[in-house]
């Protein structure tokens, strides 16, 4: 129903839009240009599709404001770092009080007690230790896992991210595995020592583990960066079996999955992993991650420990677990991440899935909406993806690229990277009632049915 002229003439038509709309942010973009690297101090920061960044000069809340003075309602939230809402103000208060009193030591403070307290009470393991980013807690855990394990393979799902870690990735393609091809500067086959099968394909899971040469399962509860990709019922507690039975850890990364419930997930629907990854929410957006694992798993890895020489692991950075993140954390899991917060979150999460799903149906199109917790997608497809390949071929790019151009040109910010929203505690319901209706309007005017 919705033709490529139709698609061509509504990107060309929001760009246009965007570069008038935005004249400080041109001119910012032309000075950075000058000496950051593609324009940008990071490169990712170039994904929304827009003919040069949009600079912002302040979020709060659900809210963000443009340089050029336009308010945007926010269901990107930083791509999960401000899940929480932009500095609240618990997490603001508790970085003005720490930035007084010193940065990192090195050493712990009182801050570290409860912030160990919270994790273990919330997410039900009983050890943990602290990162600067999702990216090196998962580096840490394949570690600690092919060191307790003694084997060297691990088994990841295709279309998985977990972040800069240079094992998770390989993908399928046909059927094979393959390097993923962004992946830059690459000088060794990973497929040597990481096994990528389809998710929710019990048969492939079972056949890899059963070879016993796989010392960990990494993988989100549902994946969430190839599009949103939902567990069949009891898949995952037949992975959960399955590893136990053939000697595999379980990880379950839930820096996105967080989203779905008090606890994450695992303690929402469960079942529990042998080791828990969660990356840039858990400290309000300040760089921090966390993993923890079972007493099981830390005994094993004092074995591990004793049996080499002291000294550096390769495991930690001098930064992690600085006092400013910490004390981010303890504001962020005791006065934010709240089970008040997750009731608000989850409620709203519905109604903007329902919503969305309205609008679908009411332009006559066959797309499906995807939705766990406080996190959705609307895939422009007729049915729900059951693995990586099914997600990618769903994806059409101009077609989101349209989608989101007139979204951000309305006051209106999704996730860049695919249709992927988010509410926080701070998200009202006429945030969510404004997304559909411009949502209603983009779609009438790519099928031509618009007044």
């Amino acid at each position: 129903m919705i033709s490529d002229a139709a698609i061509a003439a509504m990107i060309a038509g929001e760009t246009a839009h965007f570069a008038a709309a935005n004249p400080r942010s041109a001119e910012l973009a032309r000075q950075a240009a000058a000496h950051w690297h593609r324009g940008v101090p990071f490169h990712w920061m170039l994904d929304w599709g827009t003919p040069f960044p949009l600079f912002v000069e302040r979020a709060q809340g659900a809210e963000l404001w443009d340089v050029d003075g336009h308010r945007f309602d926010d269901f990107c939230l930083g791509d999960t770092g401000s899940m929480f809402g932009h500095s609240p103000p618990p997490i603001a208060e508790a970085l003005a009080r720490q930035g007084a009193r010193g940065l990192t030591y090195m050493l712990p403070g009182e801050d570290a007690i409860a912030v160990a307290d919270a994790l273990a009470e919330r997410f039900g393991l009983p050890f943990w230790q602290v990162t600067s980013s999702a990216s090196e807690a998962n580096r840490a855990v394949i570690r600690w896992c092919r060191g307790i394990t003694g084997r060297d393979k691990i088994l990841v799902f295709n279309g998985c991210y977990h972040g800069a870690v240079d094992d998770v990735f390989v993908d399928l393609r046909d059927g094979l595995p393959e390097l993923r091809r962004s992946l830059v500067g690459q000088v060794y086959d990973v497929r040597q020592h990481t096994v990528v099968v389809e998710f929710n394909d019990l048969p492939a899971l079972e056949e890899a583990l059963a070879k016993g040469d796989i010392a960990c399962v990494l993988t989100e509860p549902a994946l969430t960066n190839v599009g949103m990709v939902l567990p069949d019922a009891g898949y995952l507690e037949a992975m959960r079996d399955l590893c136990s039975r053939h000697g595999t850890l379980l990880v379950f990364d839930e820096t996105h999955t967080i989203s779905s419930g008090y606890g994450g997930h695992s303690a929402t629907y469960g079942p529990m992993p042998d080791l828990f990854v969660l990356g840039k929410p858990v400290a309000g957006g300040m760089p921090c991650a966390v993993y923890g694992f079972s007493a099981e798993v830390a005994e094993r890895m004092e074995r591990c420990r004793a049996e080499g020489e002291t000294g550096h692991s390769g495991i930690g950075t001098t930064l992690s677990a600085n006092a400013l993140a910490m004390a981010a954390m303890r504001a962020c899991l005791t006065e934010v991440m709240t089970r008040e917060a997750y009731d608000h979150m989850l409620a709203l999460g519905d109604q903007l899935a329902a919503r969305v799903a309205e609008v679908i149906r009411a332009n006559g199109l066959d797309w499906h909406v995807a939705h766990i917790g406080a996190r959705g997608e609307f895939i422009c497809a007729s049915k729900a993806p059951r693995n990586g390949s099914e997600a990618r071929a769903a994806m059409q790019g101009p077609l989101e690229r349209a989608l989101h151009l007139f979204l951000i040109n309305r006051g209106v910010l999704i996730a860049p990277f695919h249709n992927m929203t988010l509410v926080s505690p701070a998200t009202r319901p006429e945030q969510v009632d404004r997304l559909a209706s411009v949502l209603d309007d983009c779609l009438k005017t790519l099928i031509g049915t618009s007044a």
